[in-house]
């Protein structure tokens, strides 16, 4: 047995779906179309013998009527198929008092029993006459019973032409079934043969722009399989979203470093020529190859920053937004000497505690800072304030912990033009006002894709008076998302 189970699943597992669903479609309504024509058999059989039978006794009640007082004898001789007078006999219990002339339908122990009243009447298949016979034995008075049979060939014809027909019905119900089945299979997989088609073209081109043809109806109307083809697409599109913008960040990745990498190789083969040159002149290649290498390196780290989309569990720890925040600004005071750097901290924020990776969220709100102190005048301040917004407002830990946490970064530097606002996150953009300035267009990318790891958003947007106002805002005992700080 356990051998025909392998081999049945081994057959399921290598037919194709259609086949498998349009087999099982087929055997269910062969299945329905075979046990209705058995059934229908049965039911025609039941009513035709039942006639049968209802002839009987009712030439059996006429005969008891009409001979009550007659002896054993042979009351009519030629049976006929419901038709009277029927073949019908007086059988006495004691074989003694049998007629002189022989009996025409045989008589048997059961038939003496009748008579005598020891058994119930019965309906039996007899042979006479060279044709079958349908017979009823009943008590008749005292110590006889009588004997009516009817031809019951016509019956018999009849259930084999009712067998024959339903046998016919049923085979073309299985007929139809197959064709059923197959039509059902075909028409409800269609849209998976559609997106079985679509993912195998995308496997060959690699070009996700493909979609599979959705049938027309109202979104809110649609089977199972169509939902499931809807979802493919919208997996499709952002899986060409996620492709061009692998290919967006390689074309702005080389373009950016063209031209350290060309002004590396400059200076390199200018140093290689050292002999021909003066000490100054080699001391300025040298800080101009030195500034470059740095420049590149600085440009790698933050694309491989931007590349690693997801950090292991373990780094997680609990971190006080508050403490690390004064941390990130007393380092940018050193960076930025000419700027200076104002830091607010609510009461209910001061004790407020977030899970994440401590050296991320300092680099996010180093990115912040660096990007409002690019843009500050110098000698205007960049102002940091941390707050708590929600319930929970009062002092304490716990309510911190109940709240959320809002950390704002104010410059009073020219601000962003409403045209730039959108784009302000994009890796690699840089307005035109800020082309001329350092930095590779990474750090905002860079700052928001930290901020949505740990569960929070940063926005960017108008500071009133003047200036660029980044909000990056927690929501109450959000965790990270899945790890990926």
């Amino acid at each position: 047995m356990s051998g025909v189970r392998r081999l049945g699943a081994r057959w399921r597992r290598r037919r194709p779906l259609r086949t498998r669903m349009a087999l099982a479609a087929s055997a269910a309504v062969a299945l329905v179309a075979v046990g209705v024509c058995t059934a229908a058999f049965f039911v025609i059989r039941y009513e035709l013998l039942h006639q049968l039978d209802l002839s009987l006794t009712q030439s059996a009640t006429r005969l008891v009527q009409a001979n009550r007082d007659e002896g054993p004898q042979v009351l009519a001789g030629e049976c006929r198929y419901l038709s009277a007078p029927p073949c019908a006999q007086i059988v006495p219990a004691d074989p003694a008092a049998d007629p002189d002339e022989p009996y025409l339908l045989p008589v048997s122990a059961p038939v003496r029993n009748v008579a005598a009243g020891k058994q119930a009447p019965y309906y039996s298949n007899v042979e006479g006459f060279g044709q079958p016979l349908r017979m009823l034995t009943t008590p008749f008075g005292s110590g006889r019973a009588l004997q009516v049979a009817l031809r019951a060939d016509p019956v018999d014809r009849g259930v084999r032409q009712a067998a024959v027909l339903l046998g016919a019905v049923g085979a073309v119900g299985v007929l139809l079934a197959g064709l059923l089945g197959y039509a059902v299979s075909r028409a409800g997989l269609s849209p998976v043969a559609r997106l079985t088609a679509t993912a195998e073209r995308i496997a060959a081109t690699r070009d996700p722009r493909h979609r599979i043809e959705l049938p027309p109806g109202p979104p809110g109307r649609q089977d199972e399989v169509t939902r499931l083809a809807a979802t493919f697409n919208t997996m499709l599109g952002e899986l060409e979203q996620s492709v061009a913008s692998q290919r967006r960040l390689v074309a702005d990745a080389s373009h950016e470093l063209r031209t350290p990498l060309t002004s590396l190789r400059t200076n390199a083969e200018l140093l290689a020529r050292g002999d021909r040159l003066s000490p100054a002149q080699r001391d300025r290649a040298s800080g101009a190859l030195e500034r470059g290498i740095r420049e590149v390196t600085g440009l790698v780290n933050d694309l491989i920053e931007l590349a690693r989309d997801e950090e292991p569990l373990p780094l997680l720890e609990d971190v006080r937004i508050a403490e690390m925040a004064e941390h990130v600004v007393g380092t940018a005071r050193t960076h930025w000497p000419q700027t200076p750097f104002l830091l607010e901290v609510e009461t209910g924020a001061a004790h407020a505690v977030r899970p994440g990776v401590p050296a991320r969220l300092a680099r996010l709100l180093t990115n912040l800072l660096d990007n409002a102190a690019k843009f500050s005048p110098p000698g205007t301040p960049v102002e940091v304030t941390l707050s708590t917004y929600g319930s929970g407002r009062s002092t304490g830990e716990s309510a911190a912990g109940a709240s959320g946490l809002k950390l704002t970064v104010r410059d009073h530097g020219p601000g962003i033009p409403a045209a730039d606002l959108p784009h302000v996150f994009d890796r690699f953009y840089r307005a035109e006002t800020a082309r001329a300035l350092p930095g590779s267009g990474l750090g905002l990318a860079m700052a928001r894709q930290i901020a949505h790891a740990h569960g929070a958003e940063l926005a960017a947007g108008a500071a009133p008076g003047g200036g660029a106002l980044f909000t990056l805002t927690f929501a109450p005992n959000t965790p990270p998302s899945g790890g990926r700080p």
